[in-house]
């Protein structure tokens, strides 16, 4: 896809967009091989609502909550690619046992399901400042 300078922002309200954006998150969770649970955690989405998306079934925007939350998704999993290069050393790591200090020995996964916005941004931000250093 070319952007042009005269090209227009994407529309982050729209049902369109936000299906794409749900059809991305799901590819990862895929990817990352969670559960229905976890998946419904990491978006902070309810049942009924999960099942709608995870159906195709978007009949609006998303809030920024979960726009937030896909954002975050998004970023963990682009610093895998780089950081981890092999996908399926990228994928396993999030589910792997970790002894950063964040981690506490747990995984990443663990650490996103905490339920919260900021339990994804702490596992970017820490991924994102790893890409200029040793990762393993």
């Amino acid at each position: 896809m070319k952007v042009s300078a005269n090209s227009k922002p994407v529309d982050l309200s729209t049902p369109e967009t936000a299906a794409m954006l749900l059809r991305v998150y799901f590819r990862i969770a895929a990817a990352w091989g969670l559960t229905t649970e976890q998946e419904m955690r990491l978006l902070g989405a309810s049942k009924s609502l999960f099942y709608k998306w995870k159906s195709g079934q978007v009949s609006s925007g998303l809030s920024p909550s979960t726009l937030e939350r896909l954002s975050y998704v998004s970023r963990i999993y682009a610093a895998l690619q780089i950081l981890l290069p092999i996908p399926e050393r990228a994928n396993a790591w999030v589910k792997a046992a970790n002894t950063a200090p964040i981690f506490g020995g747990a995984s990443a996964l663990k650490r996103m399901e905490g339920g919260q916005v900021g339990d994804l941004m702490v596992v970017a931000d820490y991924l994102d400042a790893n890409r200029g250093g040793d990762f393993s």
